[in-house]
C-alpha cells in the first residue's frame, strides 16, 4: 500500500509527500522515512496511515498535537481504540474507512437497501477473501458490511465468526462472517441475502492496490475542505461527490 499510494501521490499534480513512516525505514531519494514519528520534523498540511492498528495510538496523539487532518485507512481499530479516535476527531478532522474504495461504499449501501427488505425471509452470510499476509480476520470491510446489514435490521443481530465452538441450529438473527486466506487475493468481500427459494449475493472484487490509493487520496482532498474538527467516512466522500 505504501508503494502505491506513493506512487498514486506523485502522479497528483498538487499533492507531495515531505516525510514517511515504515518500521523497516526503507530508504528513498524522494523522500526521508522514519521508523520512529517522534523523528520527523518535516511540515504537512495532512497525514495518511495504512499502517498497523499498534501504531494509531501514537499516530492520533503526533496528529493532536500538530493540529493535523488524518486520513486513517488501518484495520483492526475497534473497542477503546475506537473511542479514542472519535474523541481525536474533536480537535482535528479525521477520515476513518476500513475499506477506501468508493464501490465498496456503494456496496454497503445496496447492502442496507437489501436488509430492509429482504430480513424477515433470508440468512445474512458475508465471506471475505484476502492474500495469504494479512494478519486481522475478519477484514475490517467484512465487519462494515455487517455493521451496515445490521444497521437496517428492526433487531439486534449475532456476529458469528466460528461456528465449530458451538453445534447448535443457525439462528434467525446471526450474521455470519467467514475468512479465507490464501496466494495474492488483494481483496474480495460478497453478502448473500439465503431465501427458501432464491439467493441475492452482492459482491465486490478489488482488482488492485491502486483502488485503495486512489480512495485515500480522494479523503484527503476532501478532508482538506474540512475547516473544523469531525470524524468523516466514505459515505459522507461519496455524497460529496454525488
Amino acid at each position: 500500500m505504501g508503494r502505491a499510494l506513493t506512487d498514486r501521490i506523485g502522479a497528483h499534480p498538487d499533492m507531495k509527500i515531505v516525510a514517511g513512516m515504515d518500521a523497516a525505514r526503507v530508504g528513498r531519494d524522494d523522500f526521508p522515512v522514519y521508523d520512529d514519528l517522534s523523528d520527523i520534523k518535516e511540515e504537512a498540511d495532512i497525514v495518511i496511515d495504512f499502517s498497523h492498528v499498534s501504531l494509531t495510538p501514537a499516530l492520533l496523539d503526533f496528529c493532536e498535537a500538530k493540529k493535523l487532518p488524518l486520513v486513517l485507512c488501518t484495520t483492526g481499530i475497534s473497542g477503546e481504540l475506537e473511542s479514542r479516535v472519535a474523541e481525536a476527531a474533536e480537535s482535528i478532522p479525521v477520515f476513518k474507512s476500513f475499506n477506501m474504495s468508493l464501490g465498496v461504499s456503494l456496496l454497503q449501501a445496496l447492502v442496507r437497501q437489501a436488509t430492509r427488505v429482504l430480513w424477515d425471509t433470508c440468512d445474512i452470510e458475508i465471506i471475505e477473501k484476502h492474500h495469504n499476509r494479512k494478519v486481522d480476520a475478519p477484514s475490517g470491510t467484512a465487519v462494515m458490511i455487517a455493521q451496515a446489514a445490521a444497521s437496517a435490521l428492526p433487531h439486534e443481530p449475532s456476529f458469528v465468526y466460528d461456528r465449530t465452538l458451538e453445534h447448535k441450529r443457525r439462528d434467525s438473527k446471526d450474521i455470519g462472517i467467514h475468512s479465507i486466506r490464501g496466494g495474492n487475493i488483494v481483496g474480495e468481500h460478497e453478502i448473500m441475502f439465503v431465501g427458501p427459494n432464491e439467493i441475492l449475493t452482492i459482491s465486490h472484487s478489488a482488482q488492485s492496490r491502486e483502488l485503495f490509493a486512489n480512495g485515500a487520496v480522494k479523503a484527503a482532498e476532501f478532508l482538506m475542505t474540512k475547516e473544523k474538527p469531525g470524524l468523516y467516512n466514505m459515505d459522507d466522500l461519496v455524497a460529496s461527490l454525488a
